[in-house]
């Protein structure tokens, strides 16, 4: 997955599309807005929220994304469950997990997150197809790796436990997406490595 964030145009989509990158992130809403409207290869294309999801804004995202990677809270899920209901959606959904109690980050703690993804699964019109992580900003050392490896084993029983669907897991991103695959991310979210810095 690479993530498309304010600097990088709609040309930037086109120019993933062409070099084999189907599975766009998406972080603002009204950029993906702005951009998705008139992309022409937009059916080709499996777009990600890669961001915060503020409740107001849910009835968009469910009409601009096929997957939400950021539910983080019950009360979230219940809405977009809601919604997605009202216009006959089944959306796809990525429940976000804390994994490294970073207290700046959003998600579910590890106590938790099965509980927590038990509850949703239950819910209409949602299928959670995976678990989305975004790790502390520290040191890339055997307790970062951890936190990756941990992330993972949750992923494996939830899907275990008979979440059948919950199959996708969201970790890494430019700094980090090597360790993240060879801990079993199946979505890394890059953006600065191919597209350079935001401006």
């Amino acid at each position: 997955m690479v993530a498309i964030t304010k600097s990088f145009p709609v040309s930037a989509i086109e120019q993933a599309y062409n070099n084999d990158i189907f599975c766009i992130g998406e972080s603002r809403i009204q950029e993906s807005e702005r951009k998705l409207k008139d992309l022409s290869i937009r059916s080709k294309l499996e777009i990600h929220l890669i961001g915060h999801l503020q409740s107001n804004k849910v009835r968009k995202a469910i009409r601009l994304y096929d997957v939400i990677q950021t539910v983080d809270s019950i009360k979230l899920a219940k809405k977009i469950s809601s919604i997605a209901g009202e216009i006959e959606k089944s959306q796809r959904i990525y429940v976000q997990v804390n994994s490294g109690e970073d207290p700046f980050k959003k998600g579910f703690s590890i106590k938790e997150i099965e509980q927590a993804a038990f509850e949703i699964a239950q819910m209409k019109n949602l299928t959670i197809s995976g678990i989305m992580m975004i790790p502390p900003f520290i040191e890339m050392d055997k307790e970062y790796r951890k936190i990756y490896s941990s992330t993972r084993k949750l992923r494996d029983k939830l899907l275990a436990s008979g979440i059948s669907s919950c199959k996708d897991l969201s970790m890494g991103m430019s700094r980090d997406f090597e360790m993240a695959i060879e801990e079993g991310a199946t979505h890394v979210r890059i953006g600065t490595a191919l597209f350079g810095t935001r401006k």
